[in-house]
């Protein structure tokens, strides 16, 4: 069989000393996490172990030796070495010794109280240390076959040597019976900056979570329940990403310790997200305000809105006509021209009544931006949706109209094949009509028929310009998606701390020679980018429905509306 021992490289120029770690039987691997020097006393040694094993809940025991023949050359090391064995009873005792300075280790196994010991082949693996505890090991996304069995085997390496941590808070430089080294044995590692950090936050969290919670008592009000608040708060993209950030803090703030690496992950992509977008608000109201860019803003937005509805004048005049040389019904072509005519003309009065005050509502609009840069494209997003309200308005006009059409022309038609729908059971039944039915069923299927490329154009053309009023939203909606579910912190990590993202790790060969073990350096594997951004993408909640393509064409052909926002019964992925 095979032996794999794992033994921390920094331990390489330990004196000499036991091996402590955990023996894992499964996979016939010992896990060392340090070396305990001479001299000790072995009750105080096993108390200490017993402490660690309590707190950690991992069994952390005596697994050998090692000697460091460049310290120690006495010639009775090796056997009081041997005698050890005896004392802590481990089996099997593992006796890893360095040879002065030759490249090659001897490792040997000792069986003394098995009545037939085996040959093993052994496998020397260094690992560091401190990137092992600190670096937390990814799942493969295919879980089936040799990947997982290998995965679940690492795994407990891993978790072994971060579970270990108590272990290391003691180094050779500490006031007590047992001198240790391992990875911070140079002195435990400290910052008094974080400490202070860490002894400011409990104050600030409370004082977050007092007015986080005063917010959400006055969201939860019944003020806010009642029908134009309600509707306003649940249709406004503006207020949904408030709603959305406002949950974050809640994340951030609370008092609750996070279970597992997930969920600290989440909190830290959730509070570098929430940093970098006020950042992003903070230099877009700094650039708004600098050299006077509101006014100007304010003073080109109603000639922008001038020159679209004399746009849209001239695309009615056009369609008033013979647009394309096609030949409408004048009656209704001259009704429908007028009455969308009368809409432009109130928008351009109601546009010019609030040329007043637009500056004024930009200014305080782009303090909104000390929110983050979220907030002020979701305002922006409801900007667009108020200017563009008449457009929205001709659309719905010309779609309800059409709609009407084609469900008339579509019931008319199963008329004429002697079927009509049943409402009760869902479904297409067979129906005898009479002479006059079938009459009045003619006459009506000609007239819509007739009247039908009339509105279809009126309605294509509008629907045309809603796509492109809906295309803009959702570009200002996808950027805001990104910002909000991009996890920021660990593309941070993956780009500084690689090893800190592990998806696996990888084994170069040291040194092999005929008699000697075979000497194993584990390195780690990173995730890759795109693992990391679906493994700690944030959830969104983006106000608008998504609908696959085939429905949406669906609903475009039939005249269904296009709603720019999602209802409660929508079902979403």
């Amino acid at each position: 069989m095979v032996l794999k021992v794992f033994f921390p490289s920094c331990c390489s120029s330990a004196d000499s000393g036991i091996l402590i770690g955990r023996w894992i039987s499964e996979q016939n691997s010992a896990v060392i996490l340090a070396v305990v020097h001479f001299p000790f006393i072995p009750v105080q040694v096993k108390q200490y172990l017993g402490e660690v094993q309590r707190v950690t809940q991992v069994s952390v025991s005596v697994l050998g030796s090692w000697s460091n023949s460049k310290q120690e050359k006495e010639e009775s090391l090796s056997e009081f070495l041997e005698d050890l064995g005896t004392i802590f009873c481990h089996e099997p005792w593992i006796q890893i010794s360095k040879e002065g300075d030759s490249k090659f280790w001897s490792c040997s196994i000792l069986q003394k109280h098995s009545t037939n010991p085996q040959e093993e082949e052994i496998i020397l693996v260094y690992y560091d240390q401190r990137k092992v505890m600190l670096s937390h090991l990814h799942p493969p996304l295919d879980t089936a076959g040799q990947g997982a069995e290998d995965a679940s085997k690492l795994s407990a390496i891993f978790d072994t040597v971060a579970r270990s941590q108590v272990l290391f808070m003691t180094d050779r430089y500490d006031e007590g019976p047992i001198k240790l080294t391992h990875w911070q044995s140079d002195g435990v590692e400290a910052s008094i900056i974080v400490e202070l950090l860490k002894q400011a936050s409990v104050p600030a969290c409370m004082l977050l979570t007092l007015l986080l919670s005063l917010l959400s008592g006055i969201c939860r009000s019944r003020v806010l329940k009642f029908w134009p608040l309600s509707f306003l708060w649940s249709k406004l993209s503006t207020c949904e990403q408030l709603g959305h950030r406002l949950q974050h803090l809640q994340v951030i703030s609370s008092n609750k310790k996070a279970q597992n690496q997930n969920q600290v992950m989440r909190k830290a992509n959730i509070f570098v997200s929430l940093l970098i977008d006020v950042a992003l608000g903070i230099l877009l109201m700094s650039w708004l305000y600098r050299k006077n860019r509101i006014g100007h803003l304010a003073d080109t937005l109603i000639p922008v809105a001038d020159h679209v509805a004399e746009e849209l004048q001239d695309l009615l005049q056009w369609l008033m006509g013979a647009p394309a040389g096609l030949k409408m019904n004048r009656a209704l072509d001259q009704v429908l021209g007028r009455f969308f005519l009368y809409h432009i003309h109130l928008w351009i009065s109601y546009i010019h009544l609030l040329s007043p005050f637009i500056e004024m509502i930009l200014w305080y609009v782009g303090l909104s931006a000390c929110l983050g840069l979220t907030v002020a494209l979701c305002i922006l997003s409801d900007i667009i949706a108020l200017l563009t309200f008449h457009i929205y308005c001709f659309y719905v006009y010309g779609a309800r109209l059409y709609c009407l059409k084609i469900y008339g022309l579509s019931s008319l038609w199963r008329l004429f094949r002697g079927k009509k729908w049943n409402v009760l059971r869902q479904r297409v039944d067979s129906c005898s009509y009479d002479l006059d039915q079938l009459f009045i069923g003619t006459l009506l299927f000609t007239i819509l028929l007739f009247l039908l490329p009339t509105t279809a154009l009126y309605y294509l053309v509008f629907t045309l310009l809603r796509l492109l009023v809906v295309i803009v939203q959702g570009l200002i909606h996808l950027l805001v998606d990104l910002i909000d579910s991009l996890p920021l912190y660990s593309l941070i990590l993956r780009l500084c701390r690689s090893y800190r993202l592990a998806a696996g790790v990888k084994f170069r060969v040291l040194e092999q020679q005929d008699g000697k073990p075979l000497r194993l350096l584990m390195q780690i594997n990173p995730l890759s980018y795109g693992g990391v951004v679906q493994t700690y993408r944030l959830p969104t909640y983006s106000c608008y429905p998504r609908d696959s393509w085939a429905s949406l064409c669906k609903k475009l052909f039939l005249g269904e509306l296009i709603y720019p926002w999602k209802h409660k019964g929508d079902k979403q992925n």
